[in-house]
């Protein structure tokens, strides 16, 4: 069936609409909502069976959903409507939510129902649910008002009359006024709705040193305290700040834009505060975390590393799944030290979110020659990526319990064997940022696809589902589980490789298999020939990446979609 997707942006979930609907055979076309004429266009070009709006925060003109079906994706349960949905949820602390696809029409949230899901929502960032239980709902809801649709004999249900049964919700816009947090009598728990509740857009309008802050994130902290409000240390980039009976840690910092200023970003709040304050700064304590918590811990760490017999288990989660300079230096420590450990399996990942989308281009953006940092970022991205190549002692499995995108789908390339959530994506493509790629790509894809679709993969810039991942061999098994339970489902299947009969017969080959390979082409020389062409991307005249960079960073609005879609 022909279907134009239609979008406010090609973000995460209309990226897994799109793949799942192409997996299963539907022609799509991606049109991005810039105005009513552009969209009225796209509709006379593509001529569409249906449309389908996985993230539209503009009305669809009368003219077009009187003449065709168009799906509208509510991220709500029945009879729920209105813009900050899911945000309202998890301000409440709501523990369950759901998904509605219903057909455009005159009032906003309100029109015929085609299908619902409903979902769980455990205590995480709004994004993270985002991503993950509210795009599992998304996608069961999507599929089947798709095939309802197809089979041309279902009524969708109306919101109003003696069947509509369900309550009404129409909840206002949840404004900076509802989000505030008071210092002095919110307890931890509450902050931490709140912070969750706007993790990633459009964050909580606070106050520091006499600047205003959006706070990014936050994670519960059990052995710090302070007066309410008062920042008491510091840990890989994060603060943290105290409450009435606690304290929180906050990961990312964006200043407030100020008038006539260029659009502040996200950055490590560490960084962001010493950039707009230098020498204003207090010197806060630094508190590392240990690498190995204990289990009863409720502290905030962005690596960590446990063991179960044989297999050892490195995690790791950036935020927005971003690794600078910094964050890759410091898994590749805590990767040697993992290394050292007498165990027969490691398991990179594993966390319920993204597993990894290369180097950081918001402290890219931020540094005083981005050029430069570019440059540090990538070599310690592929000082990471060379070390797990090379560890031919023990099998590596990368597991992805979110989306990887870039160098951080080269990343888990680099393992022995890749797992992937049933509801994650990959993007295993650099092109649309202006840049060639490194982390040994040019080795690990061809090896695992084969050089042609290596090519076809990089070059035509589209998101994977894990199943066709899995299909073409960018992914060895694909791990059906919620969100939640990925992260044991990976730990037994860890426990059964490390003590299945072979698995020492399968390290020996791995490691005269990467014996062959360096006598053949030293890793040396991938690493040489990618970097050539990274160094041109970074540092050549007339190259795009640094201005992809800029706008991809300060979100400038995208005006059509890109011509590959």
């Amino acid at each position: 069936m022909r279907i134009l997707l239609v979008a406010s942006a090609f973000n995460s979930l209309t990226q897994r609409v799109f793949a799942e609907l192409g997996d299963r055979g539907h022609s799509l076309r991606v049109h991005l909502a810039v105005g009513d004429d552009p969209l009225r266009d796209a509709v006379r070009r593509h001529a569409p069976e249906l449309i389908v709006a996985p993230m539209l925060k503009a009305a669809i003109p009368r003219d077009v959903w009187t003449a065709h079906t168009c799906l509208i994706v509510h991220p709500g349960p029945l009879g729920d409507r209105g813009p900050s949905s899911l945000d309202w949820a998890i301000h409440e602390g709501l523990d369950s939510w759901g998904v509605t696809v219903l057909q455009a029409d005159e009032v906003m949230d309100g029109g015929a129902v085609w299908a619902h899901a409903l979902c769980p929502l455990p205590p995480v960032g709004k994004s993270d649910l985002y991503r993950n239980e509210i795009s599992d709902a998304v996608l069961e809801a999507v599929l089947r008002a798709v095939e309802r649709f197809a089979a041309g004999d279902f009524t969708p249900r109306p919101q109003y009359g003696e069947d509509w049964d369900v309550e009404d919700h129409h909840r206002p816009y949840l404004d900076q006024t509802v989000r505030h947090i008071d210092w002095s009598s919110d307890s931890t728990a509450v902050v931490l709705r709140k912070l969750r509740a706007a993790d990633s857009q459009p964050g909580v309008l606070d106050a520091l040193f006499g600047e205003e802050w959006f706070l990014h994130g936050g994670h519960p902290e059990d052995e710090l305290d302070g007066g309410p409000g008062e920042l008491v240390a510091t840990r890989a980039g994060a603060v943290c700040r105290a409450t009435v009976d606690g304290a929180v840690w906050l990961p990312e910092l964006r200043r407030r834009r100020r008038t006539g200023g260029s659009a502040p970003f996200k950055l490590p709040a560490t960084m962001a505060l010493r950039m707009a304050l230098g020498d204003r700064l207090p010197v806060l304590p630094e508190v590392p975390a240990p690498l190995s918590p204990a289990e009863d811990r409720r502290t905030w760490t962005d690596i960590g590393y446990r063991e179960d017999g044989p297999v050892g288990f490195l995690r790791f989660s950036f935020p927005g799944g971003a690794m600078s300079t910094a964050h890759c230096r410091r898994l590749l420590d805590a990767y040697r030290f993992a290394s050292s450990r007498p165990t027969s399996v490691l398991v990179l990942g594993g966390g319920r979110d993204f597993f990894s989308n290369g180097i950081h281009l918001n402290v890219i953006e931020a540094a005083a020659d981005p050029a430069k940092e570019s440059w540090a970022n990538i070599n310690a991205m592929n000082d990471l990526v060379e070390r797990i190549l090379n560890t031919t002692d023990r099998l590596v499995v990368a597991a992805l319990g979110g989306n990887a995108a870039a160098g951080g789908a080269m990343l888990a390339a680099a393992a022995d064997e890749v797992w992937c959530r049933d509801g994650a994506l990959l993007n295993p493509y650099y092109r649309l940022m202006g840049l060639y790629g490194s982390e040994y790509w040019t080795y690990s894809l061809p090896r695992r696809v084969g050089a042609a679709a290596a090519v076809r993969l990089t070059q035509r810039a589209l998101p994977v589902t894990a199943v066709m991942a899995h299909r073409i061999g960018l992914v060895d098994q694909v791990v059906e589980a919620p969100p939640q339970e990925f992260a044991p489902r990976v730990a037994h299947l860890a426990s059964l490789l490390a003590t299945t009969s072979d698995v020492q017969k399968r390290i020996a080959a791995k490691k005269a298999a990467r014996e062959h390979d360096e006598a053949v082409k030293p890793l040396a020389d991938y690493r040489a020939e990618e970097l050539a062409l990274m160094h041109r991307n970074f540092y050549g005249p007339g190259e795009p990446y640094h201005a992809l960079r800029s706008a991809f960073v300060r979100k400038e609005p995208v005006r059509r979609a890109p011509p590959h879609l």
